[in-house]
């Protein structure tokens, strides 16, 4: 019997479009991502070769009866636009997050992966790091009482990387992955152009009405990290649990998981549960862009 092997394009080769260069080349021995193969790159920029990978273009990509599949890695304003050529090119798509900058057209693309019977699967690799498996575990069955998660990084180019809700949308998707489904109770957004500093605050409640906070600050100099301060019946946890490193690359994960995806191994149950929360954060992420960019209500 000939193992089913899917030809895939990487399209746009900054450092998530490299890695999965590098991770479909050397796929792990004996995993799901055997099964794929990788037929070439696209780009804007000119390259010829990157390694053994060839650059095409991306019309060559889009009409190639050989490609089944395409990994997009291009900058977060292009995915929607890109998720949408290739779906309707008749294939199947991995998208690093956020897949969309607004929730109504990642239902809409949605939609459409599931008419043409294709995989649309988004990258969330803060799900696979060891560090978030072990504070998963460490929240399990715990009862909230109140929580921030405080997250700091460089600065954004927001024309490229869409609105922070959208960009930083891996912390959302942590809370809702730890907590539950979660209600917007407010959010604002200080801006200090001159500095070139942003801080957004978000305020939700859980489904038992406990509050929570996220914090998404960037500015010159900021080191990346995340801060976090869970407050259970229990006790607080204000520092991740210990975690040992992986063996596995993150992207090496999130490739197997998406061929995993296209051999069919993955049960309806858990499709389903991704697809909920995927797009439940994306529509969180509106509503919290919404928030921000009201104008000052004024009360009189």
């Amino acid at each position: 019997q000939i193992s089913k092997m899917f030809g895939t394009v990487v399209v746009g080769v900054g450092i998530a479009g490299l890695a999965r260069i590098r991770d479909l080349m050397n796929p792990m021995p004996s995993s799901p991502s055997e099964h794929l193969k990788l037929l070439g790159f696209v780009s804007r920029r000119s390259f010829g070769n990157i390694n053994e990978a060839k650059q095409i273009s991306l019309e060559d990509a889009l009409k190639s009866k050989e490609i089944h599949a395409a990994f997009i890695s291009t900058e977060n304003r292009s995915h929607e636009e890109t998720i949408r050529m290739f779906l309707e090119a008749g294939k199947h798509v991995l998208v690093e997050y956020p897949m969309a900058l607004s929730a109504k057209a990642a239902h809409e693309l949605w939609e459409m992966a599931e008419q043409k019977d294709k995989v649309l699967h988004v990258e969330h690799i803060e799900l696979l790091t060891e560090e978030y498996k072990q504070l998963k575990k460490e929240v399990a069955g715990k009862d909230l009482v109140k929580g921030t998660l405080h997250f700091t990084g460089h600065v954004l180019d927001e024309n490229k990387s869409g609105f922070p809700a959208f960009s930083g949308i891996a912390r959302l998707t942590w809370l809702i992955d730890l907590f539950g489904d979660l209600t917007v109770t407010s959010a604002t957004r200080e801006k200090q152009k001159e500095k070139n500093y942003s801080r957004m605050t978000v305020h939700f409640q859980t489904a038992n009405k406990k509050p929570l906070t996220w914090i998404e600050e960037r500015g010159p100099g900021m080191r990346r990290e995340k801060k976090i301060n869970f407050c259970f019946t229990s006790g607080c946890l204000e520092n991740f649990p210990q975690a040992p490193r992986s063996s596995v690359g993150l992207f090496m994960q999130d490739q197997n998981l998406f061929a995993k995806k296209l051999l069919g191994q993955v049960s309806k149950e858990e499709l389903a549960a991704e697809k909920w929360r995927i797009l439940r954060c994306l529509d969180l992420a509106e509503v919290i862009q919404q928030y921000c960019e009201e104008p000052e209500k004024i009360y009189s």
